[in-house]
């Protein structure tokens, strides 16, 4: 059955339980990493994933800790032999910056480096990023400091829907990607500027009409401030969960 793994959960700084924000969707076909930071073998691994079988990547935005572990994971599939193509998929702006970082490595001249395509999506809602037999994921452009995309991932056998705001500050965007969705995993770093409160994250999943919330890319550590668990439910009724690392979703 697909699953979507939290392999981290934690805002711009992370502690020693929490890693910065990205996920991973396994399925019989193909394993998608969303954002890439750290070492992403390390946590393939803690979860019991095989690294070899990551098909396709979606980088949602070029900040540092949604991106910074891209040159490691080539290079390191690289001197693992890897050979079959790897798929990344984002908005030029993000696409453009990460084929100009992996330049400065120069890994054009890596011998016998696998193949690495790239697919740039439009700034539009609602764009189709890939589909297999099991899912289909859309991407439609949310409010943060850069061009960034949110995500809504269908699973097609079972009909569920789960949607990922990304770091983004409320906006209609997010309401028209989440609608009627499942779960929606919404970003809680707070009232800040490019970004969303756990309230807000709250008012959000009620707009939206969705099964449940999980809120994610929360401050954690010394940073972390409040109950963001009894901030949501001030403006949602449904299920909150804080999303934590490892934790696993099943969508049979």
């Amino acid at each position: 059955m697909p699953r979507l793994i939290f392999l981290g959960t934690s805002n711009a700084i992370p502690d020693e339980h929490h890693e910065n924000t990205h996920m991973v969707i396994v399925g019989k076909q193909r394993v998608v990493l969303i954002d890439c930071v750290d070492n992403p073998i390390l946590r393939f691994k803690k979860v019991g994933v095989d690294f070899n079988r990551l098909s396709d990547v979606i980088l949602t935005h070029f900040h540092p800790d949604h991106v910074s572990g891209v040159p490691q994971m080539l290079m390191n599939m690289w001197l693992m032999g890897r050979s079959l193509p790897l798929h990344i998929y984002g908005l030029h702006h993000t696409l453009d910056r990460i084929e100009g970082l992996m330049g400065l490595y120069g890994w054009s001249e890596w011998p016998d480096f696998f193949p690495v395509v790239f697919y740039r999506l439009p700034m539009q809602e609602m764009i189709s990023v890939l589909e297999c037999e099991e899912f289909h994921i859309l991407a439609a452009p949310v409010q943060h400091f850069i061009p960034t995309i949110g995500l809504r991932i269908e699973f097609l056998n079972s009909k569920k829907g789960v949607a990922y705001s990304c770091d983004t500050e409320p906006c209609p965007q997010v309401l028209r990607l989440a609608a009627g969705a499942d779960v929606l995993i919404h970003e809680a770093s707070g009232p800040l500027p490019g970004h969303s409160s756990a309230m807000q994250a709250g008012k959000a999943a009620a707009q939206a009409e969705v099964g449940a919330l999980y809120l994610i890319h929360y401050p954690t550590g010394q940073f972390a401030v409040g109950d963001p668990l009894s901030e949501a439910r001030t403006q949602y009724d449904g299920p909150v969960t804080l999303a934590e690392d490892f934790a696993s979703l099943s969508f049979d």
